[in-house]
């Protein structure tokens, strides 16, 4: 069985982001490291899935 994700998202110029909801509209996100060494505080990571939104 598949887990039920809810993603919150307030990120607007983001293309998966359901503006009314305020909730990313992807099944999975994939978070990153803002540069390639070991993270040790959570403002070091990022949405990987970030794709701006050009409309």
């Amino acid at each position: 069985m598949e887990p039920n994700q809810k993603i919150n998202c307030t990120v607007s110029s983001c293309k998966y982001n359901n503006g009314d909801k305020e909730l990313c509209m992807l099944e999975a996100i994939h978070v990153a490291p803002m540069e390639d060494v070991d993270t040790e505080t959570a403002d070091e990571s990022m949405c990987a899935s970030y794709r701006y939104d050009e409309q």
